[in-house]
């Protein structure tokens, strides 16, 4: 990499990629002449690039460089403390053009004689192949004071950064926000690093189409943390703090009852939110409030969100012999909460920006809802098999300590066993997302304590849908 970038180093860092720093001996232009902003951080990335690419052998060479521009001025890294002051202070009186430019030199791939667009001439022939990109962001900032200011430069290095600023850390507390790429503010913009990559022949960024946006950024911007959950008794790393975890909760809540309707009998209603209470008196994980609600539904469901939300549809309640086997259900879904489960599937699979949106003070209402949306469709296609017997040993265990007979998550899961074999799955139908009836039942009976029949582990279903 030809940047001693901190910011940077730590993007490459974050996906365990081996790379070198070798810091270039060129320095920047900023003055654009009759180059526009794209063309100069282009021109600045590809100097750098080139000249490590002269003091190495073999290998790819990523060079970038960045600028902040404001009603036609050009702002890069701040010389001292004062200028830095100077800086925000201006920047944040109105929004300004954040501009990455990158380079990617692949020495390991010389041009060949002759390409599909183009007859290299003898001087370019067995040059190592190159790329060039750029990328653009609009930041907003909210007006800074003095004080502010210097307050920001206590705990952070403003001579580190282009235009004085930090995204990833305190500086998200004044960014307001973005439009463009988030990583471009950070020090380098890693979708078009990917592409550029990825037109070069390169393979070794494959492994971002599943952890890229989510896994580097909420680092950052949270810091993981490792903590042992007491569900899984393992330690897990987790991006997002449990203050974060119940806003995500929340703004898919709201999406929720926006769109369904929720049962008018206060009965039905209390019976459920009393069941419930009783299972958090005992459930693992009592830092967060819990919400119980009834979904005016005939279909056989119920769904769990981060931080604490529950769900239950109408026709699930009607469909429960006892309270015994609602507690269960129940209970199933409060073990999802304990274990954290929907919060590491979005932040395994849903990309930052998503993320971002259901966590931001102020966001626009329309791009919530469509995040919202996003995020509950993922938590309503189900989890991991580990995950759902999982949460079926948590139900049994809660359902006991809180005075009810766990036997009732067997005869509910033996009926709803029946109802499938009658009924063909519907898109979001309760069984559809879960194992087989006999794996969940043999779970069960483990956590209880009891003899495993042969039956228990045969992971089939007995009959076809009539």
């Amino acid at each position: 990499m030809a940047s001693d970038s901190q910011a940077r180093r730590k993007l490459l860092n974050i996906f365990g990629l081996k790379f070198k720093v070798i810091s270039s001996k060129i320095k920047e232009g900023r003055r654009a002449g009759h180059l526009s902003y794209a063309a100069l951080v282009k021109r600045n990335a590809l100097t750098k690039a080139q000249n490590v690419a002269g003091r190495v052998k073999n290998g790819i060479i990523i060079g970038a460089d960045t600028i902040v521009v404001q009603d036609g001025k050009i702002f890069g890294k701040p010389k001292n403390l004062q200028e830095a002051q100077r800086m925000l202070r201006r920047l944040s009186r109105k929004p300004q053009w954040l501009y990455t430019g990158v380079v990617i030199i692949d020495k390991d791939k010389p041009r060949p004689f002759y390409s599909k667009k183009t007859l290299h001439s003898k001087k370019e022939r067995g040059k190592p192949k190159t790329k060039l990109g750029y990328e653009k962001t609009k930041v907003y900032m909210d007006k800074l004071t003095d004080r502010e200011i210097k307050n920001y430069f206590t705990s952070v290095q403003p001579l580190d950064f282009a235009g004085s600023f930090d995204i990833q850390g305190k500086g998200a507390f004044f960014i307001r926000r973005i439009e463009g790429c988030f990583y471009n503010v950070v020090g380098l913009p890693l979708r078009k690093l990917y592409r550029m990559l990825k037109e070069l022949g390169v393979k070794i960024f494959s492994f971002l189409l599943v952890t890229w946006c989510l896994g580097v950024l909420v680092t950052l911007m949270s810091g993981c943390s490792t903590e042992y959950n007491i569900a899984t008794k393992q330690e897990e790393v987790f991006y997002y703090s449990t203050d974060r975890e119940v806003k995500i909760g929340e703004s898919i809540a709201q999406q929720v009852e926006k769109e369904y309707k929720f049962v008018d009998d206060p009965l039905v209603q209390k019976r459920v939110e009393d069941i419930g209470k009783k299972i958090v008196s005992v459930c693992d994980r009592k830092d967060i409030d819990y919400y119980f609600k009834v979904i005016e539904d005939e279909e056989i469901n119920a769904v769990s969100l981060p931080g604490g939300f529950v769900y239950v549809n109408r026709g699930l309640v009607d469909k429960v012999a006892n309270d015994d086997e609602l507690v269960c259900i129940l209970a199933h879904e409060v073990g999802h909460i304990v274990a954290r489960h929907s919060i590491k599937k979005l932040q395994a699979i849903m990309g930052y920006s998503i993320l971002r949106l259901l966590t931001a003070p102020i966001p626009g209402a329309g791009q919530v809802g469509n995040a919202a949306d996003v995020a509950f469709t993922e938590i309503l296609t189900g989890y991991s098999r580990e995950d759902e017997l999982l949460a079926d040993q948590l139900a049994s265990r809660y359902a006991k300590l809180a005075g009810y007979d766990p036997h009732g998550m067997i005869s509910f899961l033996k009926k709803l066993e029946e109802i499938n074999r009658r009924k063909p799955l519907q898109p979001k139908s309760y069984l559809k997302t879960h194992p087989y009836v006999p794996d969940r039942i043999r779970v069960v009976k483990q956590e209880l304590g009891e003899r495993i029949d042969f039956d228990d582990y045969i992971n089939i279903e007995q009959a076809p849908h009539q």
